[in-house]
């Protein structure tokens, strides 16, 4: 039933704003006038045309080619009508409507599997409020290659949850043909995988072996206490094995449930039980390998990460990317980040770990004002283009003075470290670390800032917190709602012109 309901409810806003934006806006806009055309070369069968300036590979122009087969079944097969005729520029952006739908039912899968305690309802809401993820709601109504990113790598995620492996892997190297940097979260799925793997591996066995010396024990208990009718010298001589009995066998449990171990026991433990499940793992996995080096084939061949505009998207040390990140993510989920419990929680911890958390933070900052001064970059399109919330962001809040990029790295800081404190209270220090790494390997090499490359790291942090409270998630939704009125709003009816170029130009993320 929850999935019904959160199709619906999403479908309800689809259906009507696709229908608004194709009105007003009913021509290709910025990104779609490559993307479009492109598309439609396909429809007409001509799979060798290619226009240069697309990056990123053909896999959203088969899904659209599959979504409008589905939906012309019969006049096609009669030949009434082409696909040409069919792939308008609203029937292709309609394929990202049918995603976000889809889309929001695997969110719901995924949080009823990672919380099976979930009420229905509360599931419900979940799936709904992160369906308005404002970079992800408003690019369902546009032809862009996002939300079709998106829900392949969810869905691949979702597929190795439940230990279905193959189709993981084949679910991620369409989500790789959709677009190139998915191949990290490739990886991180894989990763993911092996360490829930191994280390259920290990607890099986540690609760296996617990079981076993509980029944030792417990058959010296009962041969002991049937001697017990002797003298009280034999009576004082059996309880001394007892006590010795119990101090000589130890737990061989090396991991339990609720054992927490370090960063590098986890590593330990998961090298040690990987070597001793090898062929099992590599047999599980190998399709995400194949995927992999198959993408090291196509990075060889076309000499770039990139298909086209390769100067303009040159790979880069863009470090300044992860404290961009940590900052958005936070102003965009602020219940789980901005609170006083929250505070509180990260200050009771810094008290606890004093000279720990003193180096910490020290390290942290350091490392961050060193990033802004010299990994930040500033590509010529986030300075020209004054569509986009970056060019307003990066002018007056960043390069409003000269010390604003590094007044703002205590606040990247303590958002890191709200990140770190919410995904350790739910997952293990190494899934924590994996997450890291995923995350700076999809952002750095990116030379521009792109809101749009923050939001699958903001999905699986959302899906891993541990944040139950209603209250959280309706203004969570509420934050969106406004968020995605404002947007739509000026992109639909505050168009402008620019002096240099013809036409109208509009306001989008």
């Amino acid at each position: 039933m929850g999935r019904i309901a959160v199709a619906a409810i999403v479908s309800f806003w689809v259906i009507p704003i696709s229908i608004l934006v194709n009105r007003v806006v009913p021509e290709p806009y910025m990104d779609e006038i490559f993307h479009v055309p492109q598309a439609q070369q396909y429809c007409k069968g001509n799979f060798k045309s290619w226009d240069p300036m697309i990056t990123t590979p053909p896999g959203l122009y088969y899904l659209s080619l599959a979504y409008v087969a589905s939906l012309f079944p019969g006049m096609l097969t009669v030949k009434a009508v082409s696909f040409f005729d069919v792939c308008s520029t609203a029937v292709l952006r309609s394929t990202n409507g049918v995603l976000a739908v889809l889309c929001s039912i695997i969110l719901y899968e995924i949080i009823t599997y990672l919380r099976p305690a979930l009420d229905d309802r509360k599931a419900t809401l979940q799936a709904v409020v992160l369906a308005l993820y404002p970079l992800h709601w408003f690019f369902s109504f546009l032809y862009y290659t996002d939300v079709a990113s998106l829900t392949t790598v969810l869905a691949m995620y979702l597929a190795c949850l439940k230990k279905k492996y193959l189709f993981s892997a084949l679910l991620g190297a369409f989500a790789v043909l959709i677009r190139q940097t998915n191949i990290i979260w490739l990886i991180f799925v894989a990763c993911i995988g092996v360490i829930n793997i191994t280390l259920a591996h290990r607890r099986i066995g540690a609760e296996v072996n617990e079981n076993h010396v509980s029944e030792r024990k417990n058959d010296f208990l009962t041969s002991t206490s049937s001697i017990s009718v002797g003298s009280n010298l034999r009576k004082r001589k059996s309880g001394k094995a007892v006590d010795k009995d119990d101090i000589s066998i130890p737990s061989t449990s090396s991991f339990s449930a609720t054992q927490t171990s370090g960063l590098l026991g986890e590593i330990q433990d998961i090298i040690l039980t990987s070597w001793h499940m090898k062929w099992g793992i590599l047999v599980s996995f190998s399709p995400f390998l194949l995927a992999l080096l198959a993408f090291i084939a196509f990075i060889h061949w076309n000499g770039s990460v990139v298909l086209g505009a390769k100067e303009a998207h040159a790979i880069s040390p863009h470090f300044a990317q992860i404290m961009y990140v940590s900052l958005f993510t936070v102003l965009l989920s602020p219940p789980l980040h901005i609170t006083f419990g929250q505070v509180a929680t990260l200050l009771q911890s810094f008290w606890k770990n004093r000279p720990l958390s003193f180096f910490q933070w020290l390290f942290a900052l350091t490392v961050g004002l060193l990033t802004v001064h010299f990994f930040s970059i500033a590509h010529p399109y986030l300075l020209a283009d004054n569509r986009h919330y970056p060019f307003y962001l990066w002018r007056k809040v960043i390069k409003a003075h000269w010390s604003m990029k590094f007044l703002l790295v205590p606040l990247y800081v303590y958002s890191w470290f709200s990140i770190f404190g919410i995904l350790g209270r739910t997952q293990r220090k190494i899934w924590v670390l994996v997450y890291f790494l995923a995350t700076a390997a999809t952002l750095v090499p990116a030379p521009l800032i792109e809101f749009r490359y923050y939001t699958i790291p903001f999905y699986f942090l959302i899906l891993h917190s541990d944040n139950t409270d209603n209250r959280h998630w309706l203004l969570m939704g509420v934050l969106y709602t406004s968020l995605n009125i404002f947007t739509l709003m000026m992109f639909l009816f505050r168009p402008f012109h620019w002096d240099h170029e013809p036409g109208i130009q509009r306001f989008i993320w």
